[in-house]
């Protein structure tokens, strides 16, 4: 069974509560993340005017055509609230 994103809502600061396609959901908080990337790229999303503008697109969650996207699965466990720091 393949998994996605039904749902995304921006809750504050840098938090998106995601419901997937098996009723699963995840408070994701993607602040650590941007703030150990390294790309600027990346970095810009430190802005959260830029951040809160995420949309779902074929069940995955991105920003700007793809400028920045995650894996589902990193999504789904929730990596970003079990220590993970970016390196990108």
């Amino acid at each position: 069974m393949s998994i996605e994103i039904t749902k995304a809502e921006y809750l504050n600061d840098y938090r998106i509560d995601l419901q997937f396609s098996d009723n699963k959901t995840q408070i994701v908080d993607f602040k650590t993340f941007l703030e150990n990337a390294q790309n600027p790229v990346t970095r810009k999303y430190l802005d959260v005017n830029l951040f809160r503008n995420f949309k779902l697109e074929y069940g995955d969650l991105v920003w700007h055509d793809y400028e920045l996207c995650f894996p589902i699965i990193d999504l789904y466990e929730n990596i970003f609230s079990k220590g993970f720091h970016s390196v990108a």
